[in-house]
């Protein structure tokens, strides 16, 4: 296609085309009625005049007769710009005035009328119009008064030139003004189009240029831009999930094997079978836990499960998961304990629920209390070792997991929240290292963040849920 026909065919040059219609009908109608209107008040003037004319050479006629009538008509035939007079008897024979002829019928009825005419003093055949008034005196004579109509033809022709030339501008101008704008914005869709098919071919960094204007192309282009960003971060974490899925999930498929293969080789009668099955349930058991939080964490990030949230009570959702892990807690010499207000959230339960649980068994795992004082001597820890928090702040719903154990370095923080990774610190312990993530993707999904910070000593990691939907639905 053509560059020509690229632009014709764009919505900015179609639009100005239907505005240039429009304007040019404004100004064809407004000029117009302007022409209209000035001509019907000539005319209006113009029997004014003529009206007040007849009416005084009436006055003459019947105060002196016919023949005071004929000097006042040949008195005012005789001014400058006089207006046309003539005065016939019964039989239509001229008597007095300053018209040399007229058009056939005129003085035979009476009123108003428009006729050519062609003065007495004009040698010339041309002829010209004007608009008289025929009235009827006493003895059957006839007077007729009238003014000539080319001071109105003019006048008209002037505003009729001028209503073409507006109309004739405002057309090259609509059109100027439409190729300039449409090239404008076939420029920004090409640079659109070009930056998308890069996108297309792999670039997934490419972004739409965005002008300084601020006007709805920009505001789409950010739009774009925004949702392009949010591709590319599904799209590399898409990649990271499948090299750690690659590198993390090996070890343990291998290991799953190479016990079943030793079991095979090396089991001695129906216990060591029973031992081997129980190991391989174990590590199938784990495997199928590390894809369970992968599954949540793809339904958080991929927004399905926008379509469970509902409104509750966060001070439930932390009673409830201390009183699932207290025991556990116990278990391990450790004290669990929970501090909660009332602070209705909406939200997916579910899943705040089960990222507030993947931060307390965080906590049992890895926030075991360190010792304090010197050379290690004595030990002075804050009870609880571990806290869980429920309350509200300023916007927003916080829920908060808090330990005594050796925290997490503040240069590591950000790495923290990756998928599969671990720490050396916790490499020790079981795990997936998919805690931390599947609570950021949570927290993310709920348009909020997750915190991690500095208990001194230990852990706090904060779940920040915003809570502007219950917000709009009490207001």
């Amino acid at each position: 296609m053509t560059a020509f026909g690229k632009l014709i065919r764009t919505t900015a040059f179609r639009l100005t085309l239907v505005y240039l219609l429009l304007f040019a009908l404004f100004a064809a109608s407004l000029l117009g009625y302007f022409a209209w209107n000035t001509r019907r008040m000539i005319t209006e003037q113009i029997s004014d005049t003529v009206n007040s004319e007849l009416s005084a050479l009436t006055v003459q006629y019947e105060r002196g007769g016919l023949r005071r009538l004929v000097l006042a008509v040949e008195s005012r035939a005789l001014r400058p710009g006089a207006s046309l007079y003539l005065v016939t008897t019964p039989q239509g024979q001229g008597v007095a005035g300053n018209i040399g002829s007229l058009t056939p019928g005129v003085m035979d009825r009476y009123g108003w009328a428009e006729t050519l005419y062609r003065r007495l003093d004009e040698t010339g055949t041309d002829s010209h119009f004007a608009l008289v008034k025929v009235t009827e005196l006493s003895g059957g004579f006839r007077l007729l008064v009238g003014r000539d109509l080319e001071e109105r033809r003019r006048l008209f022709g002037i505003v009729a030139r001028a209503a073409q030339w507006s109309v004739v501008v405002v057309v090259v101008l609509g059109l100027v003004g439409g190729v300039f704008v449409g090239r404008r914005v076939l420029r920004r869709i090409d640079a659109m189009t070009g930056t998308t098919q890069r996108i297309m071919a792999g670039d997934l960094g490419g972004r739409l240029p965005v002008g300084r204007s601020g006007d709805e192309i920009d505001r789409l282009a950010e739009n774009l831009n925004a949702m392009l960003e949010r591709i590319e971060a599904l799209m590399v974490g898409l990649k990271e999930v499948s090299d750690n899925i690659a590198h993390d999930l090996k070890t343990p498929l291998t290991r799953l094997r190479n016990r079943a293969e030793e079991a095979l080789a090396k089991a001695d009668g129906e216990a060591g079978y029973r031992a081997a099955l129980e190991r391989t349930i174990e590590e199938s058991d784990a495997l199928i836990r590390t894809f369970n939080a992968l599954l949540m964490i793809a339904r958080a990030e991929s927004g399905q499960a926008r379509d469970n949230m509902t409104d509750f009570d966060a001070a439930e959702v932390a009673r409830g998961i201390h009183e699932l892990y207290e025991p556990l807690a116990d278990d391990k010499g450790l004290t669990l304990a929970v501090a909660a207000e009332a602070a209705t959230i909406h939200g997916n339960r579910e899943l705040i629920s089960q990222a507030l649980a993947n931060l307390v068994e965080n906590a049992l795992k890895y926030g075991q209390p360190v010792t304090s004082g010197p050379a290690g001597g004595g030990s002075e820890v804050r009870a609880p070792d571990i806290l869980i928090e429920a309350r509200r702040e300023d916007d927003n719903v916080l829920l908060s997991v808090t330990d005594h154990g050796p925290g997490i370095p503040e240069s590591d923080r950000a790495r923290a929240v990756e998928r599969f990774v671990r720490l050396e610190a916790s490499r020790t312990q079981p795990g997936s290292g998919l805690g931390l993530s599947l609570a950021s993707a949570v927290a993310t999904l709920h348009g909020g963040s997750l915190r991690l910070a500095d208990s001194q000593p230990g852990l706090r990691v904060t779940l920040v849920i915003p809570n502007r939907g219950v917000e709009q639905k009490t207001a």
